[in-house]
């Protein structure tokens, strides 16, 4: 009988077929997976001591979630044992998978965030919900409301002093832009507009409206969480 040191070190090709993570996923489609076995394909093997699937429920738990794990800084990623090159750089890809295809959504859809605000909170969750600075993210419309272009305008501890309403202005004309959607996050977690917040958000639409292009919401990204300031009426856009 086998010792618990030899079932820790039992690669995951000696598991029966039905148990393997790969073969599930084949046989059965990716619903019959956990969070961990998904992650364990993509890492492909695990440690001396520890298999793929092992490995992929530690990192689970560090990081506290599968959204949480594929937004985790590459540094910290570097700080676990078994977490060498190869392995950062496939969770990075499958994160970057992920971003394009829902900005892909973006490029195809009615966007209008008071109608239809899961296409661009998933985007901004995606692309702004690890960041450990705030980010001042701009999306960019045209008539159709369709996505146009988007970029990150500021970064740092965000004021009124730190965000120019004429940059923005100057880009979105650049852009051809006929609204945007402005976006940052709070890297405190907290799901909470700001009076700085709001205050920002009037001067922008005051901004905005000189060059006759519309601000159509403001939303603010906390981890997994969004919140419309146009659909909470924090503000009259």
């Amino acid at each position: 009988m086998k010792n618990n040191a030899d079932q820790i070190r039992e690669p995951i090709k000696s598991w029966p077929e039905y148990e393997r993570p790969r073969e599930i996923l084949l046989e059965k489609g990716p619903d019959h997976l956990s969070d961990a076995g998904l992650i364990a394909i993509l890492l492909r093997t695990g440690t001396a001591r520890k298999d793929a699937v092992q490995l992929a429920r530690e990192l689970l738990d560090r990081f506290g979630g599968l959204s949480e794990l594929l937004r985790a800084p590459k540094k910290e990623l570097e700080e676990i044992k078994g977490m060498g090159p190869a392995k950062i750089s496939q969770l990075m890809a499958a994160l970057e998978i992920i971003k394009r295809q829902l900005r892909d959504r973006l490029e195809k859809s009615d966007i209008l965030t008071f109608e239809n605000p899961r296409i661009v909170f998933d985007y901004l969750q995606s692309s702004m919900g690890a960041h450990k600075k705030e980010v001042f993210k701009v999306l960019y419309l045209n008539a159709g409301n369709r996505l146009i272009d988007d970029e990150d305008l500021f970064q740092g501890t965000l004021n009124e002093s730190a965000v120019y309403p004429r940059e923005v202005a100057r880009r979105a004309l650049e852009k051809n832009a006929y609204s945007i959607i402005i976006a940052h996050n709070h890297p405190s977690g907290l799901l909470q507009a700001t009076d700085r917040d709001i205050s920002i958000t009037r001067k922008l639409l005051k901004a905005l409206k000189t060059v006759d292009i519309k601000v159509l919401d403001h939303v603010i990204v906390a981890g997994s969480q969004c919140l419309s300031m146009r659909l909470e009426k924090l503000v009259e856009f």
